[in-house]
């Protein structure tokens, strides 16, 4: 469990929170906060995509916290650092369970990584299940779920910033959204 916390809050989440430590620097540069914008929205949404494409259990998870570093990317970059922060928490919390989920999943598999050959897992792993469903869901953003709230609020700012790199962020951010909950 400590290292699933270690993985998904401190090791991928450092530069972002760098980012938001150093917001009083960047608040001078728009120019910079364009660029951390523009940024932020096309690793959300690459890493989407790529993450769909993947058949390996690992990789998807990997893509998809690449997808969400993504997001705390561009809500720094819209000035909006708390959501930032509130977003890598919740992350930190909600990657935690998928995470966990898959390596026991990985292990009833004898050490299968391949997606395409799973199924019937829900009877086989019905605790593993109900925990991957719920980490899932808050992935991506489903109603009432921690991860609603934090990519709702940061998808509401991007939309209401009123900038092209905001526009961009918004909908780059929207269809992301849309991958996730397919991969």
């Amino acid at each position: 469990p400590v290292s699933a916390l270690i993985h998904a809050a401190t090791m991928v989440t450092a530069g972002v929170f760098m980012i938001a430590r150093c917001s009083p620097l960047f608040e001078y540069s728009p120019i910079a906060l364009i660029v951390i914008t523009f940024i932020g929205a096309m690793t959300s949404f690459f890493a989407a995509t790529t993450g769909i494409l993947q058949n390996d259990l690992k990789r998807v998870i990997a893509y998809s916290t690449c997808s969400q570093l993504g997001y705390m990317i561009f809500a720094c970059g819209i000035s909006n650092y708390s959501v930032s922060v509130f977003h890598l928490m919740n992350h930190a919390f909600f990657k935690a369970l998928p995470f966990l989920s898959a390596g026991s999943v990985i292990h009833a598999m004898s050490d299968e990584q391949d997606m395409r050959k799973m199924g019937g897992l829900a009877s086989l792993l019905p605790f593993t299940y109900a925990m991957m469903l719920i980490g899932s869901l808050s992935l991506i953003g489903f109603p009432f779920c921690t991860g609603f709230y934090s990519k709702d609020v940061i998808l509401e700012l991007a939309y209401t910033k009123y900038t092209i790199s905001g526009n961009f962020a918004f909908w780059l951010g929207s269809v992301s959204v849309f991958f996730t909950s397919y991969y």
